[in-house]
């Protein structure tokens, strides 16, 4: 019997690339090792989203059959070898293992082909299909290993001492002290800071996406101040998130910044704000991708999650968004002093769940070439963003009904976006370019506050603090490289 250690270790790998080619667009690559660090919550969404079961009994039935042939094939050579000698022409054997060599090699040319030279073809799909999955993860594990290069910082360090306008721009030092500016608000407001799951600025409505997937949204969009070139640094939530709270971006390539000791201790803007009580929401466990050790950076943070809020467990991700947010509005109300908050929701993002009990919410079915046209992949992709918008309205409008509202500025913001076609609402390169992964919505919410305005210049997650700082109408030290959007200057 022929071993098939080999070929199981080979088709296991493969069958992961699938997986992750389906789940982000990407060939699997050493970035994978994230998830593995969560074991039980990552295995948990396989199961949830993908047919496991399928999978595996088409793993065992590709092996049965790659043994079979094997057999079959040695079998047939050992009877040849016995029954007559085997001819060997030394010439053919030679010119093939020319051919094979230069083939493996890749190329005529000094140097060998190497797999960053598939994206030389200036084509995401074409680059990600030239790729070999076992190549492309060993060959990108070397740079999961952190990297500082202060001597690059340094370098740099005037020109972004130019854009942020630094009072001592020949001190290599980002720590500046703010002073409170113009225009700010003098009610001492409260703050709802919203990080919305896989809010892809190009699926909805405010970008024109005819299949109007956010109706809600856009009617406060008109409301408030709107940011509709707000770009993530970086793709993934937890990427997402260290950059919003500290305002740093996590440009660490196949690690995130919160599995890194010597990332994750940072300051955060948030703690300027003294006299305010400090929430934290999200309906799973803020231990994955460690959430939690992030948020340890937040001094006196309370943290509200799916072990003490009392709302039944939709999926792999926890509570429903709705029931977070219904949580969350109970505790502001109860409120006797100003608060910030961190609502971070979870519901836009595989497998995709609906909670059964929102009668009210109702889903829609379009044809397949609308969902292709206008980026979606899925019915269940399309209706679970559009429960996201019915989520945001059910908070807003309970929220109207409170004393609190009145005197709190809403803040809503994407954690990333997702790849995908974009071609009908914006120019090529943001579905070439992939973008589409980091353009997100950035609004400030606060109809009693704020004036309503439209905004196109380009921002980042990392200005968020420093402009809900600057809103706050009090001093505050910025160690960010993000900066007040609404300042005058």
């Amino acid at each position: 019997m022929v071993s098939c250690c080999g070929y199981f270790h080979c088709f296991v790998f493969f069958i992961a690339d699938f997986i992750s080619f389906s789940y982000n667009e990407t060939r699997l690559d050493a970035g994978a090792i994230n998830f593995v660090e969560d074991p039980g919550i990552s295995l948990h969404m396989i199961w949830q989203t993908y047919p496991l079961v399928w999978i595996l009994a088409g793993l065992v039935c590709a092996l049965i059959s790659v043994q079979w042939a094997l057999s079959k094939t040695y079998g047939r050579i050992e009877d040849t070898i016995q029954n007559k000698t085997v001819e060997y022409r030394k010439g053919p054997f030679i010119i093939m293992a020319v051919v094979l060599a230069v083939f493996v090699y890749g190329r005529v040319h000094s140097k060998p082909l190497m797999w960053k030279d598939a994206f030389a073809l200036k084509d995401g799909f074409k680059a990600y299909l030239a790729l070999n999955p076992l190549q492309n993860f060993v060959a990108t594990m070397r740079l999961r290993k952190p990297v500082q290069n202060e001597s690059q910082a340094r370098q740099y360090f005037p020109l972004i001492a130019d854009f942020l306008q630094l009072s001592e721009p020949d001190v290599f030092n980002y720590k500046r002290t703010i002073a409170p500016r113009s225009g700010a608000l003098k009610s001492k407001p409260n703050v709802v800071l919203v990080i919305c799951e896989s809010f892809s600025m190009y699926k909805s409505t405010m970008s024109g996406n005819p299949l109007n997937t956010t109706p809600y949204f856009d009617s406060l969009c008109k409301q408030g101040i709107f940011f509709e070139r707000c770009f993530s640094p970086h793709f993934s939530t937890a990427r997402g998130l260290f950059a919003i709270i500290t305002g740093i971006p996590d440009v660490q390539l196949f690690k995130f910044s919160t599995r890194n000791p010597a990332a994750l201790n940072q300051n955060t803007i948030i703690n300027n704000f003294e006299k305010y009580s400090k929430h934290y929401f999200l309906g799973g466990d803020p231990k994955f991708n460690n959430f939690e050790g992030l948020l340890q950076n937040i001094k006196e943070l309370k943290l509200h999650t799916e072990e003490n809020i009392h709302a039944s467990r939709l999926n792999v991700w926890g509570i429903s968004d709705k029931d977070l947010f219904l949580a969350a509005n109970d505790v502001f109300k109860k409120e006797k002093k100003p608060f910030f908050a961190i609502v971070q929701t979870s519901n836009n993002h595989r497998p995709y769940t609906i909670q059964v009990s929102d009668t009210d919410f109702v889903s829609i079915t379009v044809s397949k070439d609308s969902l292709k046209k206008y980026g979606f992949e899925s019915m269940e992709e399309l209706n679970a963003f559009r429960y996201s918008d019915y989520c945001f309205k059910t908070f807003i409008e309970t929220a109207k009904k409170e004393d609190y509202f009145h005197n709190t500025i809403f803040v809503f913001i994407g954690d990333h976006g997702v790849a995908g076609n974009a071609d009908a609402v914006y120019p090529e390169a943001w579905t070439q370019q992939r973008l589409t992964d980091e353009h997100v919505p950035l609004l400030f919410y606060a109809p009693y506050l704020l004036e309503p305005q439209r905004r196109s210049e380009t921002v980042s997650q990392i200005d968020v603090l420093p402009t809900i700082a600057g809103l706050l109408a009090r001093p505050y030290v910025n160690t960010t490289l993000g900066r007040d959007l609404l300042h005058p200057a």
